[in-house]
């Protein structure tokens, strides 16, 4: 099974970091969601209350297929400031294991150099934050092992393209069927 972790702290975009967790864990992926404050019960963006499944000092991470940062404000501040996870991104690209980022948190990958050869695309008061090759402006940028997604809008298409990259895009089509989504 393919294992993701998709990474919470106070202040994320709960769509953004919910719609991934939903979406793969109807896929069928073993997606797990990881607090990096210390204490399993985070507070979105928005007010709503999530409780982690774990805490990233309990993690090992060696059967992860795939990270997830959600963006949100001050969440990506809070994910950016989390030493162990930007030292797990940091091996995670090394290694072109997958990686994804939504919305703000793609700046967090721009400020580590993770972008600098690829194409990406982020929330736009963010884009300057990429550091990369090009920005696109599209709902989600593939560009290697690394995607990106441009904001809550876009959380439902990034979450397929995740599913695409892990399952085929056949099984991303057919969870797109199961959720009503059209593309067009």
């Amino acid at each position: 099974m393919e294992k993701v972790y998709v990474f919470l702290a106070d202040g994320f975009e709960e769509i953004e970091g919910l719609t991934v967790v939903d979406v793969l864990r109807r896929a069928g992926a073993d997606t797990e969601t990881v607090s990096v404050m210390g204490r399993k019960e985070i507070r979105g963006s928005h007010g709503i209350h999530v409780m982690a499944d774990s805490l990233f000092e309990e993690v090992d991470f060696s059967d992860a297929r795939l990270l997830v940062l959600p963006g949100g404000m001050p969440g990506t501040t809070n994910l950016k400031a989390h030493a162990g996870l930007t030292g797990l991104l940091r091996s995670f690209d090394r290694e072109e294991k997958m990686i994804a980022a939504i919305c703000a948190a793609p700046s967090i990958l721009g400020s580590l150099g993770m972008l600098m050869d690829r194409k990406a695309c982020a929330y736009p008061s963010f884009e300057d934050q990429l550091d990369c090759k090009e920005v696109v402006c599209a709902p989600v940028v593939t560009d290697g092992h690394i995607t990106t997604g441009r904001g809550m809008g876009a959380a439902i298409p990034f979450a397929l393209r995740l599913t695409g990259l892990l399952f085929g895009e056949k099984k991303a089509d057919e969870i797109a069927e199961s959720i009503v989504y059209k593309a067009d």
